[in-house]
């Protein structure tokens, strides 16, 4: 298994040998942005690098997460714990939380 904390502590200690933003917060989500965005093209237009490009939206998510002292491993684990306990109810064909 994956140990995400390992990966942040990995891609933050990159971030700071290669001398990237490691202080400007917007800037990290504005980038994740642009790496979401450039995903999103490789899928639109069926591109091979669709995989690279979803790496990519996730090392800079880590990285946010390693900048922001986050322990991402532990906050999806607990998020996908609460979201196996929601109920939705069909409302006009979406799905709407209702608890």
């Amino acid at each position: 298994m994956i140990n995400l904390n390992k990966l942040q502590q990995d891609i933050l200690n990159n971030k700071i040998a290669k001398g990237f933003n490691t202080d400007d917060v917007n800037l990290e989500f504005g980038l994740i942005y642009g790496e979401l965005a450039e995903a999103f093209e490789a899928y639109r237009k069926k591109l091979p690098n669709l995989g690279e490009e979803l790496a990519d939206v996730v090392i800079y998510l880590l990285g946010l997460a390693a900048i922001l002292n986050i322990n991402l491993e532990k906050e999806i684990v607990a998020k996908i714990e609460k979201n196996k306990h929601r109920r939705y109810k069909k409302i006009n064909g979406v799905n709407i939380k209702t608890k």
